[in-house]
């Protein structure tokens, strides 16, 4: 029975907030090094996605509306915005225009040093 009302601690994803940066400088991007990250695209549509790490993505083309689950708000972004998506998002991406992004996922790396 505990077990019912510890599931309701998912509703808390509506607190994970996406953090959109409009027109980054080029000396912002290079210094992330977007241009090495891995692509990604999609075409118009609506599509459920579950963040298992935080994500950070550029986007060259497209524009997305996004309703996190459990939320009423929707974020819209599209070409030349900077997203950070934050880890255990579960959301729907209502996709107006292709996208077409460079993404990057946050790095688990540091688990892996402890592991001598």
């Amino acid at each position: 029975m505990s077990m019912a009302s510890s599931t309701s601690a998912t509703g808390s994803s509506s607190e994970l907030t996406i953090t959109v940066e409009h027109n980054p400088s080029k000396s912002r991007l290079s210094e992330l090094g977007i241009n090495s990250w891995p692509k990604w695209g999609c075409p118009p549509g609506k599509y459920m996605l579950k963040f298992d790490a935080q994500e950070t993505c550029y986007l060259l083309r497209g524009k997305v509306r996004v309703y996190p689950k459990g939320s009423s708000e929707s974020i819209q972004f599209g070409a030349g915005d900077l997203v950070t998506i934050p880890k255990g998002l579960s959301c729907t991406w209502d996709v107006s225009v292709a996208v077409d992004k460079h993404y990057n996922f946050e790095s688990s790396s540091t688990l892996t040093l402890s592991s001598k």
